[in-house]
């Protein structure tokens, strides 16, 4: 066994799979950054066969990541590791990863195929991977709800194949920690050559189960864990990086084992993961919540000032929570700003979108007497907004509150050149605001989430505002980001609305 643990981090391809959490190809480039800046082993960037757009997102991310290895998922079928070793070609480091279902109710109601068939698929699947690339990951999708037997046998199969890394994943997040282990002990005892592989999971939360899962598969000689930053992921989530990197490295008593993770670039990752996502992370979400190291009782107030570890198992600058705090105003220059942004591995193609993100830097700093890192990383994402068609774009907006008045907004909007405006009464700024928007574009969307988050502290602090919206099956996630909350509001709206104007979108296989 080996004492290194490999962390797989799926966030670009299984997290993306989450309602309205589709990434553009500029999107995927600046979290593959930061995935390597972490110190992730593999990153998936993707299903390249799933669409152009997606292939072409799997191949940028293989161009500039250098120190970790790039992965494409692909169905066991030739034209999707085709797709798949095609896209990773220009990796310094490629994979492409696999699957075919292996349970009984996958087989037979969705594959229509026997178990022969099934393992024929896999094995030819992996040898033409290996035409591509000598890193081939095989995975038995729902393997939870599969027959131990036909297990053993298709992993035998793949491995005199050629399979390196074999993937047992907990597909629908229907395990418990003490079973899955023993699933896992029992695999790769016996499966014939087990040590001439990794062995890997990719656990599910539908039961809040998938980092003991997945820890409990580790104890058990798994040496690969696929996970996401922040849990993200369809349904209920993936197993949490964070989580995983945090128990191993904390409880080094119990796996004695290294990854190669450079924790204090866990709490930043998480913040960008969630900006550009939509997706806020829970106050009391462990490692990366914003209560993650605040104590509120006296009792442990008393303790963690007396003494840190009465109460704290780990220090708050291991993981990234610091003083981020950027001393700049209305009067700085440029030159400090491109530092900062540098220092933020934020790069600009142009100096035009570096001159319009100063410009915004200004206006803010006009509003906010404080800019924080994350302002600078909203700034940003508004840059990469501006980039869906904007066939909706606010021009102004006003809105008036008042105790025993219902409330009003107007609302100017700029429709593909043509301007337009309106005003509409809610139960409250926001919904007037949108009943408005709605008077002017009647989109006939479902207004499915709206959340509200601080993205610093203070009164003046920026708001970021995600909806969610579904029109004719498409999801969407629509952001903004203002110190007026009822702005950033109509600014999300319109995000929204311009993305399913745009028709983007994403068609993932489930894993």
């Amino acid at each position: 066994m080996t004492d290194k643990l490999i962390i797989f981090d799926t966030t670009l391809r299984d997290g993306e799979q989450s309602p309205g959490a589709s990434m553009t190809r500029e999107m995927k480039i600046r979290v593959a950054r930061q995935l390597e800046k972490l110190g992730v082993d593999v990153i998936e960037a993707g299903f390249a066969a799933a669409s152009q757009g997606d292939f072409e997102a799997v191949k940028a991310v293989a161009e500039i990541v250098k120190n970790s290895t790039v992965c494409s998922l692909a169905r066991a079928g030739e034209v999707d590791v085709r797709r798949a070793g095609e896209a990773i070609r220009p990796a310094k480091s490629g994979r492409i990863h696999t699957f075919i279902a292996t349970s009984p109710i996958h087989m037979q109601h969705k594959l229509r195929m026997n178990e022969d068939q099934v393992v024929e698929r896999a094995v030819a699947a992996v040898k033409l991977a290996l035409e591509y690339t000598d890193n081939v990951e095989f995975s038995a999708e729902d393997a939870v709800r599969s027959d131990m037997d036909f297990l053993v046998r298709i992993f035998d199969e793949v491995i005199k194949a050629g399979a390196t890394t074999l993937n047992v994943p907990d597909t629908v997040g229907y395990s418990i920690p003490a079973a899955w282990g023993e699933r896992i002990r029992q695999l790769i005892a016996r499966v014939p050559n087990s040590g001439k592989v990794i062995w890997s999971t990719h656990c599910h939360n539908d039961l809040g189960l998938a980092v003991a899962n997945s820890l409990s598969a580790v104890i058990n000689g798994a040496r690969q864990v696929e996970c996401t930053i922040n849990g993200l992921g369809e349904r209920a989530g993936n197993a949490a990086l964070e989580e995983v990197v945090m128990t191993v490295r904390t409880r080094r008593d119990l796996f004695n084992l290294a990854t190669r993770i450079d924790t204090t670039q866990i709490v930043p990752t998480s913040k960008l993961v969630s900006s550009i996502t939509g997706y806020p992370v829970q106050p009391n979400k462990a490692i990366v919540g914003a209560n993650a190291f605040a104590h509120e009782s006296g009792i442990h107030q008393d303790g963690v000032l007396k003494h840190r570890e009465t109460y704290e198992i780990m220090r708050a600058e291991d993981v990234g929570w610091n003083a981020n705090k950027l001393t700049l105003g209305k009067l700085s220059g440029r030159n400090a700003l491109r530092q900062r942004f540098s220092a933020l591995d934020i790069e600009f193609a142009t100096e035009e979108m570096f001159n319009a993100a100063f410009q915004r830097f200004k206006e803010l700093a006009d509003r906010k007497h404080e800019i924080f890192d994350e302002d600078l990383q909203a700034l940003v994402s508004d840059e990469e907004v501006a980039k869906v068609s904007e066939h909706f774009h606010l021009l102004s907006l006003r809105a008036h509150s008042e105790t025993g008045i219902l409330p009003v907004a107007k609302v100017v909007v700029n429709i593909g050149g043509v301007r337009h405006e309106a005003e509409a009464e809610g139960g409250g700024p926001v919904d007037a605001t949108f009943q408005a928007i709605e008077k002017i574009v009647h989109s006939g969307t479902e207004l499915q989430l709206y959340s509200v988050n601080n993205i610093t502290s203070g009164t003046d602090a920026q708001g970021e505002v995600t909806v969610r919206l579904a029109k004719g099956g498409r999801i969407v996630n629509g952001q903004g980001a203002d110190t007026d909350i009822v702005v950033a509001s109509a600014k999300a709206y319109l995000n929204g609305l311009n993305k399913l104007h745009s028709k983007q979108e994403r068609s993932h296989p489930q894993l």
